[in-house]
C-alpha cells in the first residue's frame, strides 16, 4: 500500500494507456494478418532479381 493516496487524474491516465495499448495491439494484428494472407496466397510471386546491366 502506498504512502499516499494516488490522484484520480492517475486512474484516467492509467485507462486511457490501457485503451490505446489495446488500440495499438489490434493495428498490429491487423496489418500481420493481412501479411501472412498476402504471402500464403498462391498469386504471390517474389519480385524478379535485376540483373547487373540495369535490364
Amino acid at each position: 500500500m502506498s504512502l499516499t493516496k494516488q490522484h484520480e487524474l492517475h486512474a484516467r491516465r492509467k485507462g486511457r494507456n490501457i485503451g490505446l495499448g489495446l488500440t495499438l495491439a489490434a493495428f498490429v494484428a491487423i496489418i500481420m494478418g493481412l501479411t501472412v494472407v498476402k504471402v500464403t496466397s498462391p498469386e504471390f510471386r517474389m519480385p524478379a532479381a535485376e540483373t547487373a546491366n540495369g535490364n
